[in-house]
């Protein structure tokens, strides 16, 4: 029984000193011997850490080391500027995805903004059945220059706003009484008042 209890708390004793051995050489710093064709900063690779740090600890002026001079690298140094390493990445990551969220819903707003201004636009820039008088004036006075009260009043005189009519003794046809086309839409109407108002002026309604 005293042997088997002796064995136990040997064998534990061992596993213990070889779990601080581990320890204390995963905390220890490594030593590492110069070769020919080496420099600073591929040693400093190599061990995953600074330049300044591996100068710092071993006194190195001027970058200037020897083949066979043994070198100090202190890693946990090393673990430390890894740490921060990744931690600046983060934060660096999480500002460049604010500003791109940010960019973006800057560009939705401006892309929301220009549909509605659109919308609105298209109300005279568009015919649809219910504008009509809108549509029609807004379109002869971008296009010919004279203004919507005075195309008002000639269509007013001529056809009263019905698109449709035609007079049963000259065979004009529309809103502007036009002798040259005998059908068409409202859209048409108007693209055919333009040409003849390009060709005659205001003198095609005696003005």
């Amino acid at each position: 029984m005293k042997k088997l209890v002796s064995t136990i708390v040997t064998t534990s004793a061992a596993a213990a000193g070889l779990l601080f051995a581990g320890v204390v050489n995963a905390n220890a710093d490594s030593t590492y011997t110069v070769k020919s064709g080496d420099s600073v900063w591929a040693i400093a690779q190599k061990f995953n850490t600074t330049i300044n740090n591996v100068e710092t600890t071993n006194n190195i002026k001027g970058h200037y080391i020897l083949p066979g001079q043994k070198l100090t690298i202190k890693t946990s140094s090393s673990n430390t500027n890894s740490s921060s390493s990744n931690s600046t990445s983060a934060s660096t990551t999480s500002s460049s995805s604010t500003s791109s969220t940010s960019t973006s819903s800057s560009s939705n707003t401006t892309a929301t903004t220009s549909s509605t201004s659109s919308s609105t636009s298209s109300s005279t820039s568009t015919y649809t059945g219910s504008n009509l008088k809108s549509y029609v004036l807004s379109q002869m006075e971008s296009r010919t220059g004279v203004s919507a009260s005075t195309w008002n009043t000639i269509i007013t005189r001529e056809s009263n706003w019905q698109p449709y009519v035609v007079n049963s003794t000259s065979g004009a046809y529309g809103l502007f009484q036009n002798m040259h086309i005998s059908s068409g839409s409202v859209e048409e109407q108007v693209n055919a008042a333009v040409a003849l108002y390009e060709a005659q002026g205001m003198a095609a309604w005696a003005l």
